[in-house]
């Protein structure tokens, strides 16, 4: 089956080749060729639109297309006669000029042609050729969202996998750069939910509500030092306009429905935007299986676990932006983020313990039901003055952010047979873990640009932020009713303020540009056990942090650059929190309070070409750290036990690529590959392991215009195992595709349909762990095969911009994850 997919993505990749030859080898050999120049720099004018008409028909082209990076052009004509091209561009004035074709001189050589600026204000300007989806610069990549015409149907984790540095494994766990360790913004501010909860966010997402993606991997000073693999900006299309839009979607798969809408309104100075995003999934029953081998022990030597579970749940997702120019240099805005969501699961397994000799040493049956619920609500005020001198600027900014977190789960046993230990453990049991983080952050920035050579940034930050996670654990007496145990009962608080100021310069120098900047960082730390005083303790660290960024410009389209990084990862509440969840009595897990910050060091070298048919990004990086915090497990007395230390060296070298290629005009083929050789040890008293490999991600994408305007889409990839501190994960692959249409003025209606992985309705995914004490192994089969129905319907217009707070509050200091849904690796810091 793998063979016949395989053939089946070569045939679709050739298809458009094929396509193309055979239209080239029917076109006569009639063309027009030169070059064009800038009138002041000599210079080869990129990019400009051409067309050429008919002069007997000068109001409709024949043919339309853009100039090379270095100016030039050569363009077929299918027939002979007499002709006018027009060449245009931004801040241009617009060149014509007349030729003629025969068929004894059947190519006409316009030589060189100069433009110059123009004087009056463009109105606009007309894209005929596909727009480059990619820009690289001094800090950072950009992917441009809203100019993939996959983007209006598919959700904004699928078109993650299209980014440059991104990686999406088939479990749909996110790394960047190389690493789980990122945060995720909205519109340059951090969202604690986003960070969490990546996948099931940005799963639940619309594409067609998001601008661009921004990939921070040179995040610099003025941002928290938090993140080792960098920054993820979500750019959403929150621009306000005079007049208004509305756009709504819905779609249903074979998991589940999702319907969004997006509206905007402008009111003279005042304008809000907002959206809305609902998701409902109801997957089909997904397996698993375990076991382990216990070198510590004869008698309970191999564990073995058969279960099987169901999920349904909902995700909601909501946005308000409101700004209001009270005059040309003060400015006021407000924006509001709710997101939360909602999942049932229910499940049972079967576990076998034997003894050396495979004979039975017992055995029972669990069942599980619970309910987990997370969500987000955030709000931010900006208040910017703009000085007289253009790009001066003063913001003072304010944020709240509220993340609950909370999990309810009833676990009874079954079929007991021959337990040794004491029976206290598989008794019926209830936990409601009730965990929350609040913060409040006052911010001052202040720009200046020197001169159009030099720039400065400054600005100092207070963050007030409280971690709170309470944990009821109840199991049933003797007369079968539940009561609290006190020993498993945990109240928890982590009180945590972050003063920060940072200074940032900026040089740019003909082709050069370079960017240094050192931010300074005091952590007040108080944490309080409300049932276990005794185990209170506060602290305080400090962290300077400096960054170091160079480019150079080779061309206009194609830059060298350099940079060094060092990042720094604070333990979110899920890897701090010392409840230990015993529901599984042959595996629990717990935090470790005692954590340390994290810190990281990068250096990079990067390329980046683009031109209007191809483009690409390479990116070599070698980051180390010496204080990583690892998950790790150990044996103690026959059950395998899990948390957290700062025990991990790690180093790094990855060499990452991103190609895309426009063959015509109608053809968009790209690719997105990740390699990395890793090394991770640990030294320490709490752990002597070692493991190291290469490891690496290859994604692909063509996307081809049919007749009738049809819209096809095809997309694959695949991974080798990921590797860990004590183990691998699993190799993955999956393959996908869609056919869209648009129909009404302005192609205002959009329908589609789409499908992925449907010659396997399951996936099986594995990963084992080996230690100096056990080996571990484990398999999950999750439901693959997809396919659905969308509609996406727009109205109303719009005519000019809102304008934004150019300055913002960004909290990106946490590590998130840990014993929340982050778990396996990925979602937003693991």
């Amino acid at each position: 089956m793998k063979q016949h997919i395989l053939w089946l993505f070569w045939l679709l990749l050739c298809m458009p080749l094929v396509a193309g030859a055979q239209t080239q080898g029917t076109q006569s050999q009639f063309s027009v060729k030169g070059v064009l120049v800038d009138s002041l720099s000599n210079e080869g004018e990129p990019y400009s639109t051409i067309r050429i008409m008919l002069k007997s028909n000068p109001q409709k082209p024949v043919k339309l297309a853009v100039t090379g990076t270095n100016g030039r052009f050569n363009e077929k004509l299918s027939s002979a006669g007499a002709y006018l091209i027009t060449f245009t561009s931004v801040g241009k004035t617009t060149v014509q000029r007349e030729f003629s074709v025969s068929e004894t001189a059947k190519t006409a050589d316009l030589g060189t042609i100069l433009i110059s600026e123009s004087t009056e204000m463009l109105k606009g300007v007309e894209v005929v050729a596909q727009k480059p989806l990619v820009k690289a610069e001094v800090d950072k990549i950009t992917y441009s969202i809203e100019d993939d015409p996959e983007s209006k149907t598919n959700s904004t984790l699928e078109m993650l996998r299209k980014v440059p540095l991104v990686t999406v494994d088939g479990e749909d766990n996110i790394q960047v750069n190389g690493s789980s360790s990122f945060k995720v913004y909205v519109n340059g501010k951090p969202n604690n939910m986003m960070s969490n909860n990546p996948k099931e966010v940005l799963k639940s997402l619309p594409a067609n509500s998001v601008k661009s993606i921004e990939v921070i991997t040179d995040p610099g000073a003025k941002y928290d030092a938090e993140g080792v693999g960098g920054i993820l900006n979500i750019v959403t299309t929150g621009g306000g306009m005079e007049g208004y839009t509305v756009t709504l979607n819905a779609g249903i798969h074979n998991n589940g429905a999702r319907a969004s809408g997006y509206g905007t309104v402008q009111i003279g100075k005042f304008t809000v935007t907002g959206n809305y995003a609902y998701n409902y999934q109801d997957a089909p029953r997904s397996y698993s299986s375990s076991g382990r081998e216990d070198y510590t022990s004869d008698a309970y030597k191999y564990l073995s676990t058969e279960g099987s579970s169901t999920n349904d749940g909902h995700f909601q997702f909501g946005s308000m932006e409101a700004s209001y120019e009270i005059d040309t240099l003060n400015l006021v805005s407000f924006s509001m983020n709710l997101m939360g969501g909602s999942f049932k699961n229910d499940g049972s397994s079967t576990t076998l313990m034997q003894n050396a000799d495979r004979q039975h040493a017992y055995s029972y049956l669990s069942r599980s039901r619970g309910e987990s619920s997370f969500g987000n609500v955030s709000a931010n005020f900006d208040y910017q003055h703009s000085f007289k001198k253009k790009g001066e600027l003063f913001t003072f900014s304010y944020r709240y952010d509220g993340s609950p977190n909370n999990g309810d789960t009833y676990t009874s046993y079954e079929d007991i047979k021959d337990y040794p230990y004491s029976m206290d453990y598989l008794r019926d049991q209830h936990y409601d873990n009730d965990a929350r983080t609040d913060e409040h952050t006052f911010q001052l920035d202040y720009t200046n640009p020197i001169t159009d050579k030099h720039k400065i940034d400054v600005g100092v930050k207070y963050i007030l932020r409280n971690n709170k996670s309470d944990v009821a654990y109840e199991k049933k007496n003797d007369e079968l009713v539940y009561e609290q145990d006190p020993d498993l009962t945990d109240s928890y608080r982590q009180a945590q303020n972050i003063l920060a100021a940072y200074s940032d310069y900026q040089l740019k120098v003909g082709k050069i540009g370079a960017k240094a900047g050192l931010r300074y960082e005091h952590t007040f730390m108080d944490v309080k056990y409300k049932l276990m005083p005794e185990k209170d303790f506060d602290a305080g660290f400090d962290d300077l942090v400096p960054s170091a960024s160079f480019t150079y410009q080779l061309t206009p389209t194609k830059t060298i650059r350099a940079n060094y990084n060092m990042r720094i990862s604070r333990p979110g509440i899920w890897y701090l929190n010392p409840f230990r969840d015993t529901s599984n009595p042959t595996s629990i897990s717990y935090g470790n309070p005692d954590l340390d910050s994290e810190k990281s060091h990068s250096v990079g070298l990067g390329y980046s070409s683009f031109s209007a048919k191809f483009n690409i990004n390479l990116n070599l990086q070698y980051m180390f750290v010496n204080n990583g915090i690892e998950r790790y497990s150990f044996m103690n007395n026959g059950v395998q036990e899990s948390t957290y230390g700062n025990i991990g060296h790690t180093s790094r070298t990855s060499l990452a690529l991103w190609m895309n290629w426009n063959p015509g005009s109608k053809t968009r083929l790209s690719m997105n590959a990740i390699g990395s050789y890793a090394d991770y040890k640990s030294e320490g008293d709490l752990l002597q392991a070692r493991n190291h490999g290469f490891a690496g991600n290859l994604f692909v994408n063509a996307q081809q215009t049919l007749p009738w305007d049809l819209r096809f889409s095809f997309y694959g990839g695949g991974g080798t195992p990921s590797i860990s501190l004590q183990g691998k994960g699993s190799s993955f692959s999956f393959y996908g595709f869609s056919l869209s249409r648009s129909f009404l003025k302005e192609k205002r209606l959009t329908i589609s349909v789409n499908a992925s992985n449907i010659f396997k309705k399951y996936e099986s995914y594995n990963s084992h762990t080996q230690t100096d004490t056990f080996y571990s192994w484990s398999e999950s089969k999750y439901p693959q095969r997809f396919y659905g129905f969308n509609v996406s319907w727009r109205f109303g217009e719009l005519k000019a911009q809102v304008k934004k707070a150019q300055r913002g509050i960004n909290n990106d200091d946490v590590k998130s994850g840990g014993g929340g849904s982050s778990e396996g690796g990925g979602q937003g810091g693991n």
